[in-house]
């Protein structure tokens, strides 16, 4: 069941959590953030760029404007101000797409050519959408680990403290 205030909620959680991350990350030495770290995209420079690669491609892929790039894991953008930039501007393509999310579009089948594998692939656009979501906080936790590691405070990362939900009595 299509419960229409969970992907602006989801597109408003991305938004904060990443302007949260790229604000601790902005005070960290660029060479630190670029540092190989071990983590699957090796950095946190690595993860934010793939974070923002997969973004692209899956926002490319359901508003039919497709994004390609030669390879995943690909770095996008090299300086950091250029990336949080491109990084604000979709996670604003995102939160204004998710509050004009169709019930009806979501319950589709939709088919799309992996970047990973090459292979077509169809599900409902639900799960789709729902898994472009998990794949940021899957990653942005990976990014806060990296930020612990290295001696910073990535902050409260839960959805609770969205400020926008000023749950707080």
């Amino acid at each position: 069941m299509y419960d229409d205030s969970y992907y602006p909620l989801m597109a408003e959680y991305n938004c904060w959590m990443n302007q949260s991350l790229y604000s601790v990350c902005s005070i960290i030495p660029d060479e630190k953030r670029k540092q190989d770290l071990g983590a699957f995209f090796k950095s946190i420079h690595g993860t934010l760029n793939h974070l923002l690669y997969g973004d692209k491609a899956w926002m490319g892929r359901f508003t039919n404007n497709p994004f390609s790039v030669a390879a995943i894991g690909q770095e996008l953008y090299a300086d950091f101000e250029e990336l949080r930039v491109e990084r604000e501007k979709m996670d604003q393509q995102i939160l204004e797409w998710s509050m004009k999310l169709d019930p009806v579009w979501l319950r589709q089948p939709f088919e799309y050519t992996s970047n990973v594998d090459g292979k077509r692939r169809v599900l409902s656009a639900s799960i789709l959408v729902t898994h472009m979501f998990n794949h940021q906080t899957h990653h942005r936790g990976q990014i806060t680990t990296l930020i612990k590691q290295l001696g910073y405070e990535p902050g409260v990362t839960d959805i609770p403290w969205l400020p926008a939900l000023n749950a707080v009595v």
